[in-house]
């Protein structure tokens, strides 16, 4: 159940509250990616005591075909399984099915795909999936949909946001006549499709929301289009989703990213680049972005910045980091990683100071110059 609490003045930033059985959600957030019951290289422990996450994502799709639903029901769920008794979030596997273009068949019944692990045969439908995510009993499950690549014609986006329309009311009809396995209560997101047509983002938001699920998810950007068309499309969306709706945008992004799109009423955000670009030397930080790989660092014995709060920035030099990245040694990936996490935490938390301060307004401009300049 989402309750909003304040929004702010001269940008559509708002702050509010989701609430769940394993606790209350802070939003704008951002939720750290665990696609197979593990943040990468990140500890449970360090997710809380560290990161402080609040909510963590898990993957339908992979979950699915490892462990298992077998295993996953006998653990008692993905909660119980993983040792976090903090809010989970499940994606549909739906992005999953759209990147194996060469692997999978869409119809009415479902997607139909191959296993990437050993090309078996396996068929996703708007009910199985649920029952999959009842299973996995994450506090917030989201629809199957089908995610269109960018580009696409207008008769394809068209088609393929009706088909997740179709989908839709299946899955909600699924949920609401079946029951939580774990004895606590579980949440369904709707996705917004349409491509990057605004008649289509129009008419689906109308679509999604009039089915009244418990948030709506931004659905189908973030997916190779111009950054200002996805600025574009996000702030159109959001005129039209309910006030009491919680608004995640799927897949999003770096630190700027977050910032403009918060600005445009977004609340609950994910993506991977975090763990991915810290396991590729780059960190992520309040002045901008470093490429620990970069030579410039190989003699520099001093911290990243003493004064902000992770293990990476005031105990180790950079020096050391760029040794350890550049050498692909696990404890590099795992200090560029909880830092990365962290740094987007705590800009959320910056983020919501200001909101409720009536001053996100005019800080964010500066702030997004800040984060995404290279250092």
């Amino acid at each position: 159940m989402y309750t909003l609490k304040k929004e702010a003045t001269s940008t559509k930033a708002r702050l509010g509250e989701f609430k769940t059985d394993h606790g209350v959600i802070e939003t704008p957030i951002f939720m750290p990616v665990g696609t197979l019951g593990t943040v990468k290289g990140v500890s449970q422990k360090a997710l809380i005591e560290q990161i402080h996450a609040q909510i963590i994502l898990g993957n339908t799709y992979h979950l699915y075909l490892r462990p298992g639903n077998e295993i996953m029901q006998n653990a008692g769920g993905l909660h119980k399984f993983m040792n976090w008794n903090k809010p989970i979030l499940t994606d549909s596997g739906g992005y999953q099915i759209f990147s194996l273009s060469d692997n999978r068949k869409l119809d009415e019944e479902g997607a139909h795909f191959k296993s990437h692990i050993d090309g078996s045969k396996h068929l996703f439908t708007p009910e199985n999936v649920v029952d999959t995510q009842r299973i996995l009993g994450s506090d917030i499950m989201m629809l199957l949909d089908e995610c269109p690549p960018y580009p696409s014609t207008y008769e394809y986006a068209k088609n393929s946001m009706e088909l997740t329309h179709r989908w839709a009311k299946r899955g909600r009809k699924h949920f609401l006549e079946t029951d939580a396995h774990y004895g606590h209560d579980q949440n369904q997101f709707g996705i917004i499709q349409g491509g990057t047509y605004k008649d289509l983002r129009i008419e689906s938001t109308k679509f999604i929301t009039d089915l009244d699920f418990e948030g709506i998810a931004i659905g189908g950007l973030s997916v190779g289009e111009p950054i200002p068309l996805m600025y574009e499309m996000a702030d159109l969306n959001t005129d039209y989703i309910p006030k009491e709706k919680a608004r995640y945008l799927m897949g999003v992004g770096t630190p700027g990213n977050l910032l403009e799109c918060v600005a445009r009423g977004i609340d609950m955000f994910d993506c991977v680049m975090p763990t991915r670009n810290a396991r590729n030397g780059t960190i992520f930080t309040r002045n901008g972005k470093v490429n620990i790989r970069n030579a410039q660092w190989k003699d520099h014995h001093k911290p990243l910045d003493e004064d902000f709060p992770s293990e990476l920035c005031n105990t180790y030099t950079m020096a050391y980091i760029h040794h350890l990245i550049k050498h692909n040694e696990i404890f590099g990936l795992v200090l560029a990683s909880v830092h990365n996490l962290t740094f987007y935490l705590w800009l959320m938390e910056r983020i919501r100071e200001h909101i409720a301060n009536d001053t996100f307004a005019d800080w964010y401009p500066e702030m997004v110059k800040h984060v995404e300049q290279k250092i």
